[in-house]
């Protein structure tokens, strides 16, 4: 679990156990929602969002802002199981 601040808010960012990843994984998350800054007020609670990551994939937020500002990663989508809704049988490519 870690905190951090944006815009005034305490947030909590934690990590579903069925989410296997590791520290430096983990720190890439928490700079990366430092660059989102006051987009994150915009989520409402109950609310959920992708974020997507080179390194990583695309990651999995639920929003909860009711008793406290939480962000909890519920999963993480490699690439490699990423699909376009034109073609479902095959993953997408790069761009």
């Amino acid at each position: 679990m870690y905190r951090f601040s944006i815009m005034g808010e305490e947030w909590i960012l934690r990590f579903s156990p069925h989410v296997l990843m590791d520290s430096d994984e983990k720190q890439e998350i928490l700079m990366s929602l430092l660059h989102i800054g006051n987009d994150l007020s915009a989520f409402s609670h109950g609310a959920a969002f992708l974020m997507f990551s080179k390194k990583i994939g695309a990651i999995v937020f639920d929003v909860e802002r009711i008793p406290s500002f939480i962000l909890t990663v519920s999963n993480i989508i490699p690439e490699e199981n990423w699909y376009n809704q034109n073609s479902p049988l095959k993953p997408l490519k790069k761009i």
